[in-house]
């Protein structure tokens, strides 16, 4: 689960949303399945492991990752060619499992959530990566999701109405 010290107030319900989607992706990449018992599985986890209070931030964060995880899921292919198409060298396989479902959370969001501008989608992922990824990952995600981001007919700092 999250590496995140602790849920509160103070934590946006859209970032822990991201942590919580890519946790749950990581973790069906791993199982190479996409079956809904794992996720199932993955919320029991969740709640039974007492780093997550039974509040506000955690419901909305958990409504969020549910979004994006249904999202990624039915826009897999397009999501990951869109990776592939801007990563020179680089196959799938080859990068860090946590690395890719970071950017498959962000890309979803770049293409999905008219809400959330790129540019925003861009840095919480970086955010995140510092956490969970490694020294490297936050340029490499970083370069990628630009690389991306330019190529999306919307803008990149402003919220659209839809996408």
């Amino acid at each position: 689960m999250t590496n995140s010290s602790e849920i509160n107030s103070q934590v946006h319900f859209k970032r822990l949303g991201r942590e919580l989607a890519m946790q749950f992706m990581f973790e069906e990449d791993l199982a190479e399945t996409s079956d809904d018992r794992l996720l199932a599985l993955f919320w029991q986890q969740a709640e039974e492991s007492g780093k997550f209070p039974g509040n506000r931030v955690f419901r909305k964060g958990r409504d969020y990752a549910e979004k994006l995880i249904k999202m990624i899921r039915d826009d897999r292919e397009r999501i990951d060619r869109m990776i592939l198409d801007k990563s020179e060298k680089w196959n799938l396989d080859r990068m860090a499992a946590v690395d890719r479902n970071i950017m498959r959370v962000a890309v979803c969001e770049m293409l999905h959530m008219a809400d959330v501008p790129p540019i925003v989608s861009i840095n919480e992922a970086v955010g995140i990566s510092k956490i969970y990824g490694s020294e490297k990952s936050g340029t490499f995600i970083n370069g990628l999701l630009n690389a991306i981001k330019d190529d999306l007919t919307r803008p990149a700092r402003e919220a659209v109405d839809k996408v």
